[in-house]
């Protein structure tokens, strides 16, 4: 079985027609970004972290092997496990981007769910 195609831009970027299907996994919407210009196919909150835990790690790239460990565990939640289980299906059925509107997108959500989709163990 191939590895699935998963990707991670962020929502500022413009899309790009090799994208595929187009998810936003924040829970937040992006600020300032009208969603005729957003180009996304879903809009996953359920799979998004906690506020808690999105309001601690506050992007900080020291705390983000901390983040995503807890975010691992926060995935097991059966809320936020169907949802990730509907992007493994997303990405199985052909290339999937997983949008996010953090500065970082290699220290985000989007990241550890591209990891954990791909089947990688991850930070």
């Amino acid at each position: 079985m191939p590895t699935p195609q998963v990707q991670v831009r962020r929502a500022y970027d413009a899309p790009e027609s090799s994208d595929g299907k187009r998810v936003l996994v924040d829970r937040l919407w992006p600020r300032g970004l009208s969603k005729d210009k957003a180009h996304l196919d879903d809009w996953c909150k359920q799979v998004s972290p906690s506020t808690e835990l999105r309001k601690w790690y506050a992007h900080d790239p020291a705390k983000f092997g901390e983040f995503a460990q807890r975010y691992r565990h926060e995935l097991q939640d059966p809320e936020r496990a169907e949802a990730l289980d509907q992007l493994r299906r997303d990405a199985a059925a052909g290339r999937l981007t997983l949008i996010t509107a953090a500065k970082r997108s290699d220290i985000s959500e989007a990241t550890v769910l591209a990891e954990l989709i791909q089947g990688k163990s991850g930070s």
